[in-house]
C-alpha cells in the first residue's frame, strides 16, 4: 500500500451517525453478506432506476464515492476465510486494539469516519482534491465559468455548467464529466444525465452542461469537470446534495447493498457499505418477519436459486453464490493455523495493535505481511513468540498503517484488516467579530485542536477558495489558521465561518469608508484645436472613480487617457477635437461628491484638398454633372464664397453654382462644357481667420477615331499592321489602343487584345489561312473609348511550305549531277507552285539557280558542270506565299561518274522455286544496282530467251520477266547476269509452272472376298510438273453406273474398299490429284466385282508390319526475311516426322523460352514464329530445330528489321523491301543526323 502524503495524514473527517442498531438481523446479514463489487463505484452516478419492488424492498442505498474513498484513505483488501468470519461475534480485546464485533454497527460507523466522510452543509471536499484543483488552475486556465456545487430534492431536475473560452484554441477543447474520480459519466447518458455544448461565434464561449433528471438519493456525491487542450489542462469539482421531502429516518436493509456490477469478476458482489453512511429519509415500511437468506441459499437446491434472490430482492444472485462457495470452503479446518487473527481490528491514530495466531504445530515458520510486502522487526514492528502464540505489535499507528494484514505458515495463511481512526479536529479559539475601513488589511484568526488540521474557511456559507488572484489567503502556523483580505472592500462586509471535522466558529467583518476631502478640484479649460488637455484634481483617500462627459459616461481610449495614481485623477486628451468639448465630471467611487469642470475647444477656418492631387485639378468628362464637395472645418462654422476670374458665383439655381453646409463647400457644373475649364478660387473666414484655396477644373472628352490600319506583312496566321494616333486626343493623353479584325465575309468583329496596345504597330495571330480578314482600331485615353476607324484592306493570310525533304543525289556524271528529293511535309492553303533547285561551287557562297522555270518534278539534273568540280546544292518549295527555306545537301558532290559494281538483290519469295499455274501471268521484279547503267543479260537453262514467247523490260534499277499466259514450256532456271565494265553479278531464278495431273495408267481388281474388295492401281505418266498428293476411288453399281466416292486424298497406290452391297456388281474408277487439283479423267476397272451371295472360305493374307517412324525433315525451308520496326512480323517453315518432332526456336544459336515477344504455333506440321513490334535489336540469325527419337535437323534465316518512317512510307507506297533497304543505307552514309 503506497504511504499517503501528510495532507492525507491531516485530514479530518466528520463522522456520520452510525445505521440504527433496530434490527440485528440484518446486522447478521450484512456481516456474512459478500461485498459489493468496485465496479459499482461507476454505477452509482445517474443510472436507470430500478424497479419498484426492489427499491421498496432494499431501500435507497446511496452511491460509495471513490474520490472521497481515496482521500479518506486506501480501503483494505478482504479475503475469503475473512469474510466468512466478519459475522461471528467480536474477540477479546488486546492491548489497544479490538476487533469490530458486528459488522454493520461497528464497522459501518468505522466506514463512515474512514471513507465516506463529508461536510454537514455540502462543501467540497477538502484535501488532495481541493489542492488539485488549486495545482490545475495555476498550471492553466481555460474555464470562464466554473460548475458549482448545488442541492436538489429527489425527483427534480439539477443543470451544472463550464464555460471555456476560445479566442486562443484553434479547435473545440476536450470536456469530461467525472463522478468522483474515475467514473467517466460520457457512458452513463440517458435518461437521467444529458450532456450538452453549445458555441457562441460573437463571444467565442464554448458551453457545456450536465443535466441530471428526475435526481435520485445516490446520485449525491462530488463531481468533477476536466477541459484539456493540447498541453493545456484545467479542472474543476463540486458537490450535489439530494435531499429528501420527507423527514422519516429509514430502516436500513443490509440486502440493499448488494448492486450487481461486473458479472463474472472475482470481485463481483462484494459488500458496500456506501448504502449505510448517510441518514435517508423514506416512507415507513411495513414490517416484516427477518429471513436469514444466507440459511435459505445453503438449504435449497441450486434450482430454487433464482426464486429465492426474486423473492427477497436479490440483485448480486451470483455474487453471493461466490460468496457462499468461499464460506463453504473456509469451514474446512486448518492444519497450520489453531487459531487464526481476528476478521478485523480497530484502532486510533498514535494507539498500539496486537495481532495474535496460533500454530498447530510450533516449529513452524511464520512470515507476516502488509498488503503483499513481507515485514521485518523494527521499533516499529515488534514479534513476539509465546508457546504456539505468534504476536506482532504496531505501534505508533498512523493512517498509512489502515490496509490487510496476513501471516503465512507453511503453505497456508489467515488474513485480517487493520481500521486506524483518527480522532475529529477541534476549535480552541473562537473568531472574533471585526470592523475596518476600506483599503486596509484584515486578518481572522482562529485555533484548532491539533498542528496543520485539515480547515475549511466559509463566507456567508459559500467556500472561500484561495488562488494566485485572490484577494484571501490563508496562513497556518502550527495550530493557529489566519484568513488575510488584502485591500478590504465594502464587499468583503459578511459573516465569516471556519469549519473542522469536530466543530466550527464564525464572527461577523464589518468594512466602512474613510471622510473624503478634496485638496484639488477641476478647473475650467479653453484649449485651441489640436492642444492637448488636461483635467486633474486630488482627494484625500486612494480610492477609484468615474469621468462622465455631458452626463455620459467616459470610456478610455487611444485618443482619451485616464490616469489614476494615488490619490490624483487625470483626464488626459493629447489632440483636443471639437468632439472634445463638453462638461466633465468627476465622481469618486462609494461617495456622492462630484467634482465638474467645462472645456471649450476653439478652431481657425481651413480648407482640406488633400483628395485632389498635387495640383488641385479636377477632371471631368464633358456632358456629366460635376458635384465637387471641398471639406472644410473652424469653429465656429466659416463662411465660403466660390469665384472664377474675380466673378463671385452665387447659391442659386443656375448650371455653375455654390451649396455651402457647416463642414462643407460644393461647387456643382450640372452639364460640363469645354469651356468650363479654368481656375476656380475658395475664400473662407469666421472670427478665428480666413482661408484661400484654388482648384483648377479640366474638362475632358472621348478622341476622335484613328484612320483606318495598314496590313505591311502576311504570315501563314499572322500579320502586322500599322496606325497613326487620331487627330484629337479629347483633351487627355492616349493611353493606347484596342484592335478588332473580322472575315471579310462576316459583320461579327471580335477583340484581339485585353490590354491596351501602347504603340501604333500591332502583331494579330491564330487566323485561318487562305481566308481573307480586315482590322480596324480604337483609341483610347482616360475618359473612354473613341468609335472604331475605318476597317483596312481586306487580305489573306498565306504561308510558306515547310522545306522539302530526303533531298538526295540521284546520279553524277562527268557533267552533270542529278538530285530528288521528297515533296514538304506540309504545304499549307496556298498549295505548292512548283521547286527552285540552287548549286554553288564549293569554297563560294554565289547559289545559282540551276532551273530557269518553276519545276513541278521531284528531280532534276544540272547540266553543264565541269569534271573533278564540287559544288553544294540545295533545293527550295515555291507558292504563292514565296519560296520556303532551302533544304541543303549536307556534303558537297564531286562532278564525276563514279563505277560502282552491280549487285542484284532478289527477293525473298524468289529465293525459291517460283510456282503458278498454266494460264496464270508471271510478273517479277529484280532489282540491282550499279552505275554507271550495266548491261543485262538473260539466259533459260543456259539458253538465250525466246523474247517472243518472254517479255523483258528493263531500267536503270531494276530489271522485269512478263509472261501473259504461263506454259508448262516455261518452266525452267532463268539465269540473269548484271555486268558493269569488267564488274559481273549473276543471280538465278526456279520457275516451274504447273497443271493438272494425268489419270493413273491402270486400274485393276486384284481380290474379292465377302462385302469387300482389293484395287491397285498405277501413278499417272503426267504429274502435272508436280508431285501427286493423292488419289480419289469411285465406286458405281453396273445397274445405274451412277458414281459415288468412296476414298478422298488417299496416298497409296492400292485400296480395300469395304461394305459393299451382296449381290451387286461394280466397277470402279480412280482420279489423280496434286496441289491444281483432281486429274480431267478417271481410270476405270476394265472388269467388274460381282459379291456373291454364297460366300467362300476367305483366307486372310498375312501383312508385315508398316513401320511409319521417319526422322525430322523440313519440307518447307526459312527464308530471309525484311520486318518493318513496330509492326509484327512471322518466320514460317513445315517439317514432317514420325513420332512427332519437337520444335525449338532459337536466336543467334540461343533457344527462345518464356518470352513475352515471341509466340510459336505449330499446326499440321508448320511451324511459326511470330514476333511482336520487332525492333532493330531483335534482328540476327534465327533458327528452327526439330528433334525426334531418330535424329536431329535445323534450318537458319536472317531477319532484319528496318526502322524509321522513311522506311514504313516506301513500302506502303509498293518499292520493294531490297531498294529501300539500298536507298536508306547510302542516305544514312550520306547524312547520319537526318536519318
Amino acid at each position: 500500500m503506497p504511504e499517503p502524503t501528510k495532507k492525507e495524514e491531516n485530514e479530518v473527517l466528520a463522522p456520520a451517525p452510525a445505521p440504527p442498531p433496530e434490527e440485528p438481523n440484518k446486522e447478521k446479514e450484512a456481516g456474512t453478506a459478500p461485498a459489493k463489487e468496485p465496479n459499482k463505484e461507476k454505477e452509482a452516478g445517474p443510472a436507470p432506476a430500478k424497479e419498484p419492488s426492489k427499491e421498496k424492498e432494499a431501500g435507497p442505498a446511496p452511491a460509495k464515492e471513490p474520490s472521497k474513498e481515496k482521500e479518506a484513505g486506501p480501503a483494505p483488501a478482504k479475503e475469503p476465510n475473512k469474510e466468512k468470519e466478519a459475522g461471528t461475534s467480536p474477540g477479546k480485546d488486546e492491548e489497544d486494539a479490538s476487533p469490530p464485533g458486528a459488522l454493520p454497527p461497528g464497522l459501518g460507523s468505522r466506514a463512515l469516519e474512514r471513507k465516506d466522510s463529508e461536510w454537514s452543509i455540502g462543501e467540497p471536499p477538502a484535501g488532495e482534491e481541493q489542492d488539485k484543483q488549486n495545482a490545475n488552475s495555476q498550471l492553466s486556465t481555460l474555464f470562464v465559468e466554473k460548475p458549482q456545487g448545488g442541492a436538489v430534492k429527489v425527483g427534480e431536475n439539477i443543470t451544472f455548467i463550464a464555460k471555456v473560452k476560445a479566442e486562443d484554441l484553434l479547435r473545440k477543447p476536450t470536456v469530461k464529466w467525472f463522478k468522483g474520480k474515475w467514473m467517466d459519466l460520457a457512458s452513463k447518458a440517458g435518461k437521467h444525465l444529458q450532456l450538452k455544448e453549445t458555441f457562441e461565434r460573437h463571444s467565442r464561449v464554448y458551453t457545456f452542461e450536465m443535466q441530471i433528471i428526475k435526481a435520485k438519493e445516490n446520485y449525491a456525491g462530488n463531481y468533477r469537470c476536466e477541459v484539456t487542450y493540447k498541453d493545456k489542462f484545467d479542472s474543476c469539482s463540486f458537490d450535489l446534495e439530494v435531499h429528501e421531502s420527507t423527514g422519516t429516518t429509514p430502516n436500513i436493509d443490509i440486502r440493499s447493498a448488494f448492486k450487481r456490477s461486473g458479472e463474472g469478476q472475482d470481485d463481483a458482489g462484494e459488500l458496500d457499505f456506501s448504502g449505510l453512511l448517510k441518514r435517508r429519509e423514506v416512507k415507513p415500511q411495513e414490517e416484516q418477519p427477518e429471513v436469514d437468506v444466507w440459511e435459505l441459499l445453503k438449504n435449497a437446491k441450486p434450482s430454487e436459486y433464482e426464486k429465492i434472490a426474486f423473492q427477497y430482492g436479490i440483485t448480486d444472485l451470483r455474487g453471493m453464490l461466490r460468496r457462499l462457495k468461499r464460506m463453504r470452503r473456509v469451514e474446512k479446518k486448518s492444519a497450520a493455523f489453531a487459531r487464526i487473527l481476528d476478521p478485523a481490528y480497530q484502532v486510533d491514530k498514535g494507539g498500539r495493535v496486537r495481532f495474535v495466531v496460533e500454530l498447530a504445530d510450533p516449529k513452524l515458520e511464520v512470515k507476516w505481511y502488509k498488503n503483499g510486502q513481507e515485514i521485518r522487526p523494527s521499533t516499529k514492528y515488534i514479534f513476539e513468540h509465546k508457546g504456539c502464540e505468534r504476536i506482532m505489535f504496531i505501534n505508533n499507528c498512523v493512517l498509512t498503517d489502515d490496509s490487510e494484514y496476513y501471516v503465512t505458515a507453511g503453505d497456508e495463511k489467515c488474513s485480517t484488516e487493520l481500521f486506524v481512526r483518527e480522532p475529529p479536529v477541534m476549535v480552541t479559539k473562537q473568531l472574533e467579530d471585526t470592523k475596518a475601513y476600506c483599503g486596509e488589511r484584515v486578518e481572522l484568526e482562529c485555533e484548532v485542536s491539533e498542528d496543520d488540521a485539515n480547515v475549511k474557511w466559509f463566507k456567508n456559507g459559500e467556500e472561500i477558495v484561495p488562488g494566485p488572484k485572490s484577494r484571501y489567503h490563508i496562513r497556518v502556523e502550527g495550530k493557529k489558521h489566519i484568513l488575510v483580505i488584502d485591500g478590504a472592500t465594502k464587499a468583503d462586509t459578511a459573516e465569516y465561518s471556519v469549519m473542522t471535522t469536530g466543530g466550527q466558529s464564525s464572527a461577523k467583518l464589518s468594512v466602512d469608508l474613510k471622510p473624503l476631502k478634496i485638496l484639488t478640484p477641476l478647473t475650467d479649460q479653453t484649449v485651441n484645436l489640436g492642444k492637448e488637455i488636461c483635467l486633474k484634481c486630488e482627494v484625500s483617500e486612494n480610492i477609484t472613480g468615474k469621468w462622465t462627459k455631458n452626463g455620459l459616461p467616459v470610456q478610455e481610449t487611444d485618443h482619451l487617457k485616464i490616469v489614476h495614481k494615488g490619490r490624483i485623477h487625470k483626464l488626459v486628451i493629447a489632440n483636443a477635437l471639437v468632439e472634445d468639448e463638453g462638461d466633465y465630471v468627476f465622481t469618486p467611487d462609494a461617495y456622492s461628491v462630484t467634482l465638474p469642470a467645462k472645456v471649450h475647444v476653439i478652431d481657425p477656418p481651413k480648407i482640406n484638398l488633400d483628395g485632389l492631387g498635387a495640383d488641385n485639378t479636377v477632371t471631368v468628362i464633358a456632358g456629366n454633372k460635376l458635384r465637387l464637395e471641398i471639406p472644410i472645418s473652424g469653429e465656429p462654422p466659416p463662411k465660403a464664397i466660390w469665384s472664377r476670374a474675380d466673378k463671385a458665383i452665387m447659391e442659386g439655381s443656375g448650371r455653375i453654382r455654390a451649396e455651402n453646409y457647416p463642414d462643407s463647400t460644393t461647387l456643382v457644373i450640372d452639364i460640363a462644357e469645354k469651356d468650363d475649364s479654368g481656375v476656380y478660387h475658395i475664400n473662407l473666414k469666421n472670427e478665428a481667420g480666413e482661408a484661400h484655396a484654388s482648384i483648377n477644373i479640366k474638362v475632358v472628352d472621348i478622341p476622335d477615331p484613328p484612320v483606318a490600319p495598314n496590313v505591311t506583312d502576311v504570315g501563314d496566321d499572322w500579320c502586322i499592321m500599322t496606325w497613326e494616333p487620331p487627330l484629337y486626343d479629347g483633351g487627355s493623353p492616349i493611353l493606347g489602343y484596342f484592335i478588332e479584325r473580322k472575315k471579310k465575309q462576316s459583320s461579327r468583329w471580335m477583340r484581339l487584345n485585353f490590354d491596351l496596345c501602347k504603340e501604333t504597330t500591332f502583331e494579330p495571330k491564330k487566323m485561318i489561312e487562305g481566308v481573307a480578314y480586315e482590322v480596324r482600331i480604337f483609341a483610347v485615353n482616360a475618359v473612354g473609348i473613341s468609335k472604331p476607324s475605318m476597317p483596312s484592306k481586306p487580305f489573306v493570310p498565306l504561308a510558306v511550305t515547310s522545306p522539302p525533304t530526303l533531298l538526295t543525289v540521284d546520279s553524277v556524271t562527268d557533267t552533270t549531277v542529278t538530285m530528288k528529293w521528297r515533296p514538304p511535309d506540309q504545304i499549307g492553303a496556298a498549295g505548292l507552285d512548283g521547286y527552285v533547285l540552287e548549286y554553288c561551287f564549293e569554297g563560294t557562297d554565289d547559289w545559282i539557280v540551276a532551273n530557269t522555270e518553276l519545276i513541278e518534278k521531284t528531280k532534276f539534273t544540272i547540266t553543264g558542270l565541269p569534271t573533278d568540280s564540287r559544288i553544294f546544292v540545295r533545293v527550295k518549295a515555291v507558292n504563292a506565299a514565296g519560296a520556303s527555306e532551302p533544304k541543303y545537301y549536307s556534303q558537297p558532290i564531286l562532278v564525276k561518274e563514279i563505277i560502282e559494281p552491280p549487285k542484284i538483290r532478289i527477293p525473298r519469295h524468289l529465293k525459291q522455286t517460283y510456282i503458278r499455274r498454266v494460264g496464270e501471268a508471271i510478273n517479277l521484279v529484280i532489282p540491282f544496282q550499279g552505275k554507271p547503267r550495266p548491261e543485262l543479260i538473260w539466259t533459260k537453262d543456259g539458253a538465250p530467251i525466246d523474247k517472243n514467247q518472254i517479255n523483258i523490260r528493263n531500267s536503270e534499277t531494276d530489271t522485269i520477266i512478263f509472261i501473259r499466259k504461263a506454259e508448262r514450256s516455261h518452266s525452267g532456271k532463268y539465269d540473269l547476269q548484271v555486268k558493269v565494265e569488267k564488274f559481273v553479278e549473276t543471280a538465278s531464278i526456279d520457275i516451274r509452272v504447273i497443271d493438272r495431273p494425268g489419270p493413273p495408267q491402270l486400274v485393276k481388281i486384284d481380290d474379292v472376298w465377302g462385302e469387300n474388295v482389293a484395287l491397285s492401281w498405277t501413278p499417272p505418266r503426267d504429274n502435272g510438273n508436280t508431285a501427286i498428293t493423292g488419289y480419289t476411288i469411285q465406286k458405281a453399281d453396273k445397274k445405274s453406273m451412277e458414281w459415288f466416292t468412296v476414298i478422298e486424298h488417299y496416298h497409296r497406290t492400292n485400296a480395300t474398299i469395304t461394305e459393299l452391297v451382296i449381290g451387286n456388281e461394280y466397277y470402279f474408277r480412280v482420279f489423280a490429284e496434286n496441289m491444281c487439283g483432281l486429274s480431267e479423267d478417271a481410270t476405270m476397272t476394265k472388269e467388274s466385282a460381282v459379291i456373291a451371295k454364297d460366300g467362300k472360305i476367305y483366307k486372310n493374307p498375312v501383312y508385315e508390319d508398316f513401320d511409319f517412324s521417319e526422322a525430322p525433315m523440313f519440307t518447307q525451308p526459312l527464308v530471309n526475311t525484311y520486318a518493318v520496326a513496330g509492326y509484327n512480323a512471322t518466320l514460317n517453315c513445315s517439317v514432317r516426322g514420325n513420332p512427332k518432332p519437337k520444335i525449338t526456336w532459337m536466336k543467334n544459336k540461343v533457344a527462345i523460352i518464356d518470352d513475352p515477344r515471341y509466340r510459336m504455333f505449330s499446326n499440321q506440321g508448320v511451324c511459326t514464329l511470330e514476333i511482336r513490334k520487332p525492333s532493330p535489336y531483335d534482328g540476327g540469325t534465327y533458327c528452327c530445330k526439330a528433334v525426334n527419337d531418330l535424329g536431329t535437323v535445323e534450318i537458319e534465316c536472317k531477319l532484319e528489321v528496318k526502322g524509321g518512317l522513311s522506311f514504313c512510307r516506301l513500302l506502303l507506297q509498293g518499292v520493294p523491301p531490297n531498294i529501300i533497304d539500298s536507298y536508306l543505307r547510302d542516305l544514312h552514309s550520306s547524312s547520319p543526323e537526318e536519318y
